[in-house]
């Protein structure tokens, strides 16, 4: 059984992972908190326990990964979460990105299609201190109809195309922040959702993340 211990040491790597972070242009500092609060450490197998706080991806479980803390950072900064914002998360992973978001205060709904990811998430360490954070096995091009629409929609994986369903759900003035695939990188897009439904598009820099793929994987 794994021991879940958060020392002076990773507390110490994790502030330096913050001081890293706001040098690299992260400004929030409500997004800094939370990358201080959450032990990232938790997310990643004990044996990389020494490195999980530099800042960069790490495979997880079905090929997926873990994003670079910056990237986490980034993302989060572009949906200028406030509490109370009820979020779509496409691609749970790690949980690392949802935690963040429920840390700030988000209400996170999040949907993962690796059904080995999303049954591990059965052991999520931090269930009882984020119950806003509820967990969904599916297709996330679909989204969660039922429960839309959202204040906010975040995509965590390369994405061929704006998903219109996920358009479809986010409210009026709401906001999606996706990486949209352009080959080995994807440009990080910011779209604000208009009265009339139409989309305005904000571009930002280059990332690299795993693709989003259609259905589900059993």
């Amino acid at each position: 059984m794994r021991k879940y211990e958060d020392t002076y040491q990773h507390k110490g790597l994790r502030k330096k992972l913050v001081d890293l972070l706001r040098e690299k242009g992260i400004t929030d500092e409500r997004v800094l908190d939370a990358i201080n609060a959450i032990p990232r450490h938790y997310f990643l197998d004990s044996a990389f326990d020494k490195i999980a706080y530099e800042d960069r991806a790490f495979q997880i479980a079905a090929g997926q990964t873990i994003s670079q803390p910056y990237t986490v950072a980034y993302q989060t900064q572009l949906l200028q979460i406030k509490k109370g914002d009820k979020v779509l998360e496409i691609g749970t992973g790690s949980v690392y990105q949802a935690t963040i978001l429920a840390e700030m205060g988000a209400r996170v709904y999040t949907i993962e299609r690796q059904k080995k990811l999303y049954d591990l998430q059965k052991g999520y360490y931090f269930r009882s201190k984020y119950p806003n954070i509820k967990f969904f096995f599916g297709d996330g091009f679909e989204g969660l109809p039922t429960y839309a629409p959202f204040d906010k929609v975040i995509i965590t994986a390369a994405a061929p195309f704006i998903p219109p369903k996920l358009v479809e759900q986010l409210k009026p003035g709401g906001l999606m922040v996706i990486p949209l695939d352009e080959g080995g990188s994807q440009r990080m897009l910011r779209l604000t959702k208009q009265e009339d439904g139409s989309v305005t598009e904000e571009a930002f820099d280059l990332f690299s993340f795993v693709p989003m793929l259609t259905g589900k994987n059993l």
